[in-house]
């Protein structure tokens, strides 16, 4: 399908300001992507494929346009009019409806004035539960009509009037929700260790547990944390996950997380025991099938095989609202682990068969070795004569010699510190224990005469006897 010079021109804009831009076909079939999600993440994807994918762009800002006027967020919907006005002026939904925008703005002032009424009246009554609730209200109404940061304020003022500790987790897990969109990360790993301190057990508990997992794991993800968010990904029950949590990820994405996170961090055997063997996550590989066989191929040592499968991925893992910006990296260091897994065999391997392996046809991978062996990713060094990748091994009689020399020097140490501590105790200067001056064996005069050999470890006083090391 031809893609027309405005949608071009669109995605051109959009480059120059440091968007992502995916020219290859995703895999993705966009109307069943959609109805994985609920609430604002569902716009956010929709807005966000549009920006970034030139097949699909049309589709998703219409399906953009259309997400935001069932809502009652007029910001959402100048946001995918403007992005649509510019990709497609000619469709209909480009043309900007100003009547629906007016009644919108009309009837959310309306209901703020109201809302903010009933918090005044609980405030005079005095009435704790009351104010809460209704702090709460005007929260979630902030929330829908897009003004985050107020919703963020009237939330905060919850923990004023908590009286229980389900309330607690409640303030901070409304808290928690809009620092998600505001992509406030700090702030959302703040306030899901709140829900964490705040869990009573319960059947409750179960789905906070399930909640502050798949926040904490997409917060540790944008902080680059990439191995406590796959473990965090990894825990997460599928049974509440899959119905419970879809306004901030569905089971594909936890699938897609989890995957490529653990591929990256995990080593093989804790791939095989923390991922294919783990019944919890094991149901969620299921809804991607391509990461559950990539993972397959890399614990089997059939690494080219594994990369050819994320290579393919790659354009849907681009669309992600979470993942997108982090997919050169994630990928980068699933490679690197597969290149030193595929060599750690061998004391050398000829450049031509890694290219054959990894490379990409008429392409060498020799900088790309030069580059991790400098980064200390990989302990080896190239032979340009020969071609050859030359394993650097530790030598292991050296080795052993400095273990037996660490050895000896602790057990010379340890010797001199127990006849140190003799010596005092023979001498009466231990200050454990110590008899008092003038009784005993020693005396005021001998701790006169007392002398300290730094060179032997020992205290020896006239007369006394003498340890001698």
């Amino acid at each position: 399908m031809a893609v027309s010079n405005d949608v071009l021109a669109f995605m051109a804009k959009m480059s120059s300001s440091g968007g992502i831009i995916v020219q290859d076909q995703p895999k993705i079939d966009l109307e069943l992507y959609v109805q994985n999600y609920a609430g604002r993440t569902r716009f956010d994807r929709l807005l966000l494929i549009g920006k970034s994918s030139v097949p699909l762009c049309v589709d998703a800002l219409k399906g953009a346009v259309h997400e935001a006027k069932s809502g009652r967020d007029v910001s959402q919907y100048l946001a995918a009019w403007e992005c649509l006005r510019l990709a497609a002026p000619n469709e209909p939904e480009s043309q900007k409806d100003d009547a629906w925008i007016e009644r919108i703005e009309a009837e959310n002032k309306a209901e703020t004035t109201r809302l903010e009424s009933e918090l005044k009246g609980y405030k005079n009554n005095l009435i704790k539960e009351s104010i809460r609730m209704g702090h709460e209200d005007l929260g979630k109404h902030f929330e829908n009509i897009g003004k985050l940061k107020e919703a963020c304020d009237a939330y905060a003022k919850m923990r004023q009037d908590v009286s229980t500790s389900k309330h607690i987790a409640d303030c901070a897990m409304h808290l928690a929700l809009v620092s998600l969109y505001r992509k406030d990360y700090s702030m959302l790993l703040n306030n899901v260790g709140k829900m964490i301190s705040a869990r009573s057990g319960g059947e409750q508990d179960g789905k906070l547990q399930v909640y502050t997992r798949i926040a904490s794991g997409i917060g540790l993800l944008e902080h680059c944390r990439y191995d406590e968010a796959a473990k965090a990904f990894l825990r997460i029950d599928f049974n509440i996950a899959s119905s419970e949590y879809n306004h901030i990820a569905s089971p594909n994405d936890i699938a897609l997380y989890g995957g490529l996170l653990a591929l990256a961090t995990i080593d093989r055997k804790e791939l095989q025991k923390e991922v294919l063997e783990n019944p919890k996550f094991r149901t969620f590989l299921e809804h991607e099938p391509h990461i559950r066989k990539a993972i397959s191929q890399f614990v089997n040592g059939r690494y080219s095989s594994c990369l050819a499968i994320l290579e393919a991925s790659r354009p849907d893992c681009l669309l992600d609202i979470y993942l997108q910006k982090h997919v050169p990296k994630i990928f980068s260091k699933i490679r690197s682990k597969c290149i030193v897994q595929y060599f750690i065999p061998f004391s050398c391997v000829t450049l031509e068969s890694l290219d054959a392996a990894f490379a990409q046809p008429g392409s060498s991978l020799e900088t790309e070795l030069i580059g991790m062996i400098r980064q200390g990713a990989l302990q080896a060094r190239i032979d340009a004569k020969n071609k050859l990748l030359v394993a650097v091994r530790p030598d292991t009689r050296v080795a052993m010699q400095k273990e037996a020399l660490r050895l000896a020097e602790r057990y010379e140490r340890e010797a001199k510190e127990k006849l140190r501590r003799m010596s005092l105790i023979s001498a009466g200067l231990d200050a454990i224990g110590a008899k008092p001056p003038g009784t005993g064996a020693a005396s005021a005069s001998h701790f006169d005469e007392a002398w300290y050999d730094d060179d032997n470890g020992m205290v020896s006083s006239q007369g006394e006897v003498e340890i001698s090391g």
